[in-house]
């Protein structure tokens, strides 16, 4: 049994919904979501909870009666809803002055949604997660300009999150303007220099800043860099997380083959890789330490919670009870390494 308490260890549910749909494998509702999650159990230890996409075809943000239904549904399965995700992609921040205004109301929204959850006592932890609805071929017609507009909507945002108790996380994601590349991801974090907005690091979508894909000026590796020079891949880590560690808020384990990936409407994203997969490149255990320990191998603590993220798996996958089995004995490992006891 591991004797770290600390943190809490979650599964999303959103897997069952991103890159699935009518160009892909039908979708798995939350409802399925939770009882994989609920069912995984390692040596005794079960996930603590879920972080969940308010996108889910289950959810719906307009009915006054939405998070109850959540709570409800979660409870039953003896889990915890972390931090949630809203669904701002009917809103680019790089589209109109209207789609902005879609952007800010899914943020208010979403953190009402929140707030709910909170006051049903499902949720004591956790963020609201965004990105900014836009891509870096967009963002590259006006890099000025897209960039001033970005910092201009996340910075309302951020206000709206403060007014509602709730904290933003701009998630670190190479398919997203604004935070395509990690100095750029750096410099939207500084310019909009909010308390409540912060950075939500991907094990693997983060890990894609090192190779530059959608910004090649800023990639940290060599050009000629090789898999099996370890050393220069810590050094590669160790410099991306001393940037944007202390703005992280929001942290998920993950495993990446140093590909780009995508499937259904999410494409041109990093390639989530099962905890068990061979062609794996990050050593998951070690590498979370890089996030969860400051510069001097201190724990940082800024979160109370950690979350599994793997996206566009097969269906076929979703459904094997030992794929979440499998994640949930890495994320043990994870807390065992890097956790506390409170």
């Amino acid at each position: 049994m591991s004797q770290n308490n600390f943190p809490k260890l979650h599964n999303a549910t959103w897997p069952g919904v991103v890159g699935k749909g009518p160009d892909s494998e039908p979708p798995l509702l939350i409802e399925t979501m939770l009882e994989y999650t609920a069912k995984a159990e390692v040596n005794g230890i079960k996930f603590d909870g879920v972080d969940v996409g308010l996108f889910d075809p289950s959810i719906d943000l307009n009915d006054p009666d939405g998070p109850k239904i959540l709570a409800d549904k979660v409870a039953k399965h003896n889990l915890a809803i972390g931090s949630v995700v809203a669904p701002i992609w009917g809103g680019p921040v790089l589209g109109t002055a209207e789609d902005r205004k879609t952007f800010l109301e899914e943020v208010r929204k979403s953190c009402v949604f929140a707030q709910k959850l909170n006051d049903s006592g499902i949720r004591k932890y956790g963020v609201v997660r965004i990105d900014s609805a836009s891509s870096p071929e967009q963002y590259s017609k006006d890099p000025a300009g897209s960039q001033k507009l970005i910092v201009d909507t996340f910075k309302e945002a951020a206000k709206i999150a403060g007014d509602h108790g709730e904290k933003l996380a701009a998630e670190g994601e190479i398919c997203w303007a604004g935070m395509h590349s990690w100095r750029t991801m750096l410099d939207t974090l500084e310019a909009v220099n909010s308390p409540n907005l912060g950075f939500q690091a991907d094990m693997s979508h983060t890990f894609l800043y090192l190779l530059g894909y959608n910004e090649p000026g800023h990639r940290i590796l060599p050009e000629n860099f090789q898999w099996s020079d370890r050393a220069a891949l810590e050094e590669g880590l160790k410099k991306l997380t001393a940037a944007l560690r202390p703005w992280t808020i929001d942290f998920h384990v993950a495993q990446n083959d140093g590909t780009v990936h995508g499937t259904g409407s999410h494409d041109k994203t990093g390639r989530h890789c099962l905890a068990t997969d061979p062609n794996g490149r990050l050593d998951i255990v070690k590498d979370a330490g890089y996030w969860l320990r400051d510069e001097n191998g201190n724990l940082t603590k800024r979160f109370n919670h950690i979350c599994w993220d793997g996206c566009m798996f097969p269906n076929s996958v979703m459904h094997n009870q030992q794929t979440w089995n499998d994640i949930l004995a890495v994320m043990i490992k994870v807390r065992e390494a890097h956790g506390w006891s409170a």
